[in-house]
């Protein structure tokens, strides 16, 4: 073994100049490449515009005919801003969507006052810093530069992506070392999933793969959590077919399930055992596949097992949701059942867009080595993809039919593909193998990091981390990583490298890097750290190796940028945790045995779900590691009793 060898992971993405790691536009797309120079804004390669965006912004800018040449051209480059690679930073993306991008106002860049230097007396027609149509001065509009900077401009503590008259411009991070994550063990049960109540309480709801679900409560460091074993939540091991790959595999609550108490999980189930476990098959007619072509895996049939959404309600059996501690057993409807090809890479997560309250549903490529049907991507599957859904309108039985609906549920007007019939419409993202673990960045919504597992090819075999956006095709398995890949079956035929606009991962995880002795691995993402429990943590992602021997922190540099730093960090249990951990022969690494998912509380701290049960960061110091922005360090010395 070579713990405590400490290996960085250099973003890749660096070496690739005509790739960024997280561009976005303002409607949350992925940019496009473009091969020509756009005429007027003059952008080339990654951009949000296309010929027609440029000329529509050309015909506007003309449109004002401003007379004074320095103000005009400023305004141009802050109209032609909306072609820029981050417009979505640069246009507020988490807020209102603004009219005009945040300029810089800071000490680094004060484009902001450059602009009303310029332009505070010239007369624009339909001047983009107003909101009507007639022709106007800044200093009609704003009385001074503070008051125009305080609204067009960003914080002046150089806190945000900001528009510098040329390019957006990423705030600073200072970099605060991470000296080792400190854990304690909470539980010594297996759980897969982990949900916080959304109550915002201290209570968590905690899933095992067979299909129970449990409430537990969470209580200060150095104590275990409350729950009743033998009193689940919810019970589903009678629904549930559990096995390597198949289980319980998520669990979310809607987003107003304070007041309506709904909630959801994802689960498989055995067609030839379980009632009402039947859909259409997901090979199918649609794409061009034919079951009896696939053969049969590990002893099952095609189809056989299913991939299934439900929807479940806590209503009557409490007053009111929030103190509900068991939810009816009976399902209120199905969202979604479809049969699988295959007996692997059935991803299952769901979880609920932040913003837009619709259920995500993660799709592996449905398994087999090398995705040889090419589900990934094929645009008529939902195989390989990351689907959006609307849950809170019920589709009437025609919708079903005509768009061949997966079950109770509808498409939302502004999925990608919405209106393209050469697409499923349930598809907001693709390209993607086994995309197991996802999680949004609490603080920015349009960061949703996704992990996936890469086709074993032995010590070469990379896994990856992706950043998600809407209509973005993530490679595979035109691409593994950043390799060309080509499996060595291929019935379902290939996709060109150059009909694709791949976006690659943000961050890798090389099975050669990892310390298991099984010769085997598998990354499994975890969340970015937003919990004050840790300082010297927060900002950073974390994720792990399934087999527990190595977990990573990677940093955001520059801040902002989309662009990640990873290092392997040291990791070790606190002789203060409540339920004593092992150790993995004679090393400070706690026996994890394997490392199935993450969790986060409504507190924000980070929780490891493994083989040998829970596992909860705590503060650095419980377990030695010297953080010195940890309050325990930084405190001023306790005076002395008196005599």
């Amino acid at each position: 073994m070579r713990i405590g060898c400490i290996i960085s992971i250099l973003l890749w993405l660096f070496l690739l100049p005509t790739y960024h790691s997280l561009p976005l536009c303002t409607d949350s797309s992925w940019p496009i490449q473009i091969n020509t120079t756009l005429s007027f804004c003059g952008y080339t390669g990654s951009t949000c515009c296309n010929a027609t965006d440029d000329s529509a912004i050309m015909n506007q800018f003309t449109a004002m005919n401003i007379t004074d040449s320095s103000c005009a051209s400023t305004i141009k480059s802050i109209l032609c801003a909306r072609c820029n690679p981050y417009s979505g930073e640069l246009y507020t993306i988490d807020d209102t969507l603004r009219s005009t991008p945040v300029l810089c106002n800071n000490s680094t860049s004060d484009f902001c006052t450059t602009t009303w230097n310029t332009c505070e007396n010239v007369t624009i027609p339909n001047n983009p810093f107003s909101t009507t149509s007639t022709p106007a001065k800044l200093s009609d509009l704003y009385s001074s530069s503070s008051d125009f900077c305080n609204s067009a401009g960003g914080p002046v503590t150089n806190e945000t992506v900001c528009f510098d008259g040329l390019s957006q411009r990423f705030p600073p991070k200072p970099t605060n070392p991470t000296p080792g994550i400190c854990i304690e063990r909470l539980d010594n049960i297996s759980f897969n999933n982990m949900a916080p109540h959304p109550d915002g309480s201290n209570r968590i709801f905690l899933a095992t793969q067979s299909g129970k679900i449990f409430l537990a409560e969470v209580q200060e460091f150095g104590q275990a959590l409350i729950y009743n074993n033998s009193n689940p939540f919810l019970d589903l091991t009678n629904r549930v077919y559990f096995g390597y790959d198949f289980g319980l595999l998520g669990l979310t609550f809607h987003p107003n399930f304070t007041s309506n108490g709904r909630f959801f999980v994802s689960y498989n189930c055995d067609s030839t055992s379980t009632p009402n476990c039947l859909g259409k098959c997901s090979c199918n007619s649609e794409i061009g596949c034919d079951p009896a072509n696939l053969g049969t895996d590990n002893g099952a049939t095609p189809c056989q097992y299913q991939a299934v959404v439900a929807e479940y309600t806590v209503n009557g059996t409490s007053s009111s949701p929030s103190t509900a501690t068991v939810a009816n057993t009976n399902e209120v409807r199905r969202i979604f059942t479809m049969g699988l090809p295959y007996t692997s890479h059935h991803a299952g997560e769901i979880y609920f867009g932040p913003k837009d309250g619709y259920l995500y549903f993660m799709m592996g490529d449905g398994g087999n080595t090398g995705d040889p049907w090419n589900f990934a991507q094929n645009k008529k599957s939902v195989l390989g993809k990351a689907l959006r859904l609307n849950v809170n309108e019920m589709p009437t039985q025609d919708e079903i039919d005509s768009l061949g609906l997966w079950g109770n549920y509808t498409i939302p007007s502004d999925n990608p593909y919405y209106s393209d019939s050469g697409f499923r419409p349930e598809v907001w993202a693709l390209g993607l193998r086994n995309p197991w673990r996802c999680s949004y960045d609490l603080q920015r919504s349009s960061y949703l990091f996704s992990g996936s597992t890469g086709n074993d090819n032995g010590s070469a075999t990379v896994d990856e981390v992706n950043l998600l956006t809407k209509a973005g095709n993530y490679g595979w398995r035109v691409y593994d990583g950043f390799n060309l890949f080509q499996p060595s079956w291929a019935p379902g035929g290939s996709t060109p490298p150059g009909s694709i606009n791949s976006i690659f991962p943000v961050l890798v995880m090389y099975h050669s890097d990892t310390h298991s002795n099984l010769n085997q691995a598998a990354l499994v993402a975890g969340y970015v750290y937003r919990a004050r429990t840790d300082p010297c943590l927060y900002g950073r992602f974390i994720y792990a190796d399934l087999y527990g021997y190595d977990m990573w922190a990677a940093e955001e540099i520059p801040y902002m940028s989309g662009n990640f730093i990873s290092d392997r960090v040291n990791y070790t249990c606190t002789d203060n945790s409540p339920i004593p951990c092992t150790f993995i022969n004679s090393t400070t690494i706690p026996a994890f045995s394997y490392i199935f998912s993450f969790g986060q509380d409504n507190n924000k701290d980070i929780y490891l779900l493994a083989y040998t049960g829970v596992y909860r960061i705590v503060p650095p110091h419980l377990c030695g590691y010297r953080c010195m922005l940890d309050p325990y360090y930084s405190s001023p010395a306790l005076a002395p009793s008196p005599v």
